[in-house]
């Protein structure tokens, strides 16, 4: 039997820290609570985690910055960031420091369960030898080599990008599919397994956070196209490699 997955929820309000734990324990989960991110930090250096949910606003270092530092550190821990109510720019910022999804407070603890569920469905496929099409294989495409269990692209100039577990799923999506268009809705429920809020803006970010890895030329992007009322595409063949 294997171990429940292990969330450390950083939140510096103590009531929303505690509650959350508890309930995540209630349904089967180990939990634990840090008050800032220093405390995030040691937890990290001593125990195995398996998803980070990451309030935004926090006194010190915030969650942005504590999560731009992680990803910075090349710590692939999957995040879930909690946001303001409203604050659609702290939600792009996330995703755009390396957050895999978002939650904006307050919440539903059903909802939040749920989201943490789909995140680590998505680390599991992303990372499991033996899930998906692309595991245990290179996949070149417009002169990228994405390298699925390494969880990294590497261009024909020699850069090389690690990608988040939402990135590497959201890829394995466009790589499975070449040249086809592909709705953000749908884009969204097979990287994400979910539904597209109103204005959820998720899929566009993560998209815009790729074509900076791969691109040659962001400002004209070649590789994942835009299609007017339609969605992306992944504009080139693929070759995969064992």
């Amino acid at each position: 039997m294997s171990a429940p997955p292990h969330i450390l929820v950083v939140d510096d309000h103590a009531e929303i820290r505690q509650s959350v734990t508890r309930y995540l324990q209630k349904n089967g989960m180990q939990a634990t609570g840090a008050g800032n991110t220093s405390e995030m930090d040691d937890h990290l250096g001593k125990e195995n985690v398996d998803l980070i949910v990451l309030d935004i606003m926090m006194p010190g270092e915030d969650g942005l910055a504590a999560c731009a530092r992680l990803r910075r550190e090349h710590r692939m821990t999957p995040i879930l960031m909690l946001t303001a109510l409203g604050e659609d720019d702290d939600r792009i910022r996330g995703l755009e420091t390396g957050a895999d999804d978002y939650l904006p407070k307050p919440f539903n603890p059903r909802e939040l369960l749920a989201r943490i569920n789909a995140i680590l469905r998505r680390a599991g496929e992303t990372s499991s030898p033996h899930g998906g099409t692309l595991a245990g294989k290179r996949a070149k495409f417009a002169g990228v080599t994405f390298d699925h269990d390494a969880s990294q692209v590497s261009k024909q100039d020699g850069t090389a990008n690690t990608v988040t577990t939402a990135e590497a799923k959201l890829l394995s999506v466009f790589l499975e599919r070449p040249r086809e268009v592909i709705s953000r809705d749908e884009l969204l429920e097979l990287s994400a397994g979910r539904i597209a809020g109103p204005f959820d803006r998720t899929i566009d970010n993560q998209v815009s956070r790729l074509r900076r890895k791969i691109e040659p030329d962001v400002l004209r992007p070649r590789i994942i196209t835009t299609v007017r009322n339609g969605g992306y595409c992944l504009n080139c063949d693929v070759d995969l490699e064992t």
